[in-house]
Parts: C-alpha cells; structure tokens; sequence
C-alpha cells in the first residue's frame, strides 16, 4: 500500500518537475552575444537569459532581442547577415520619434506595432540606419547576463 503512495508521488512530483521545465523552456531562452552593438554593456561571447514578454510588458532603456527589419526579398536587412540583433529599446508605440530616424520627419510619434532601438556602440548599425524595427519581431527582454557582472 505505501509503495503504491510512495510510486504515485514520485510521478506527481516527476510531472510537475517536466511541466515547470517545459513552462521554463518557453518563456526563456539563453542567447549568446554576437559582435559589438552593445559594448561596453554587452561584449561578444556573452550570454544573456532573454524573457518573452509582450510588447505591453517592454520599456524605454529595456534590452531586447529583436529581428531586424526585412528588406523586399524577405531577407533580414543585417550586414552580417544574422537574423538576431540585440538592442536597447529608445521609443514604443506612441511615443515621441527620437532625432536622426530615416523616414520619419513628418512623424511626431513612434508608429503603432513599431520601436526605435539602438545599440549601446555609437558605431551600432540600429534605428538610425534601419528605420523604425516591428514590435512583433522582439523575442524577449534581456533579464540578465550568465556569470560575470551584472546589467
């Protein structure tokens, strides 16, 4: 009788133990830092833990991962090539559209389902070259770095 409590335990305790690591596995991903956008925050070889979140939970000066906007033969304008970029977010929808963003001076405000982003390299290939990135491209918010120093 206590073996068959002992055997019913240990599979709920299984389950639940596989059920938070399948919950865990989709709400965060670990990313492995790619060139220098984001020096000296973020250096190449880091690797950060990025958070989903929807575009409701992101704010100005968050760090994000996001896809960079497409050009017209469906690929990633990157001058690399890699799909991912990792920037911080400057202006959400709605708000004021910061200087030096192409094709945006008769705008007042950032777009709908749009952000602007930079990188924190001035040398950063970002919003002042690309234009406003879709919201619906960010993966996730950066929550922190894997070892080494804090954010």
């Amino acid at each position: 009788m206590y073996v068959l409590w002992i055997a019913g335990g240990l599979l709920s305790i299984t389950g639940g133990v596989l059920l938070a690591v399948r919950r865990a596995r989709s709400s965060f991903v670990i990313v492995t830092v790619e060139g220098t956008s984001m020096t000296p925050t973020l250096s190449p070889g880091d690797q950060v833990v990025v958070k989903r979140r929807r575009i409701s939970e992101i704010r100005r000066r968050d760090i994000v991962v996001i896809q960079p906007p497409k050009i017209h033969d469906g690929r990633y304008e990157s001058l690399d090539e890699k799909q991912w970029n990792i920037k911080r977010v400057a202006a959400l929808p709605g708000d004021p559209v910061p200087d030096g963003i192409p094709g945006a001076q008769e705008l007042a405000q950032v777009p709908q389902e749009s952000m602007v982003v930079f990188g924190d390299n001035h040398d950063s290939i970002d919003s002042r070259h690309r234009g406003f990135f879709p919201t619906e491209h960010v993966l996730g918010v950066v929550i922190r770095r894997l070892g080494g120093r804090e954010l």
